[in-house]
């Protein structure tokens, strides 16, 4: 198997990540993307510090996926310059990490 991401990203409301989230599944970018409602951020912003609501995405993929995700992220996203970040899943129940292989493959 090869190896696989979590990638973080946050939005601005509920629906905007629900139509994310989908579109990122059903073209198999993603194998799965949780919501987490309810994210506070405090962060600098153009000189200003600015803080608000948000909802965090937690996205499954491949690496080899990332590129198409990053991309098609960028151009669902409604923010100037959208938060993603990835990292490696270093270890994972065998099974779901095959889940996640075969969810994410052409």
């Amino acid at each position: 198997m090869e190896p696989f991401l979590l990638v973080f990203n946050t939005c601005p409301d509920e629906d905007t990540a629900r139509r994310i989230a989908r579109t990122l599944v059903e073209q198999r970018l993603a194998a799965c993307v949780n919501i987490l409602p309810g994210l506070s951020s405090i962060y600098a912003w153009k000189g200003d510090i600015e803080e608000g609501e948000e909802c965090l995405l937690l996205i499954k993929t491949r690496e080899e996926a990332y590129g198409a995700l990053e991309k098609t992220l960028q151009s669902l996203h409604p923010y100037e310059l959208p938060e993603i970040v990835a990292v490696p899943i270093a270890k994972g129940l065998p099974p779901y990490l095959q889940w996640i292989q075969e969810s994410t493959s052409p």
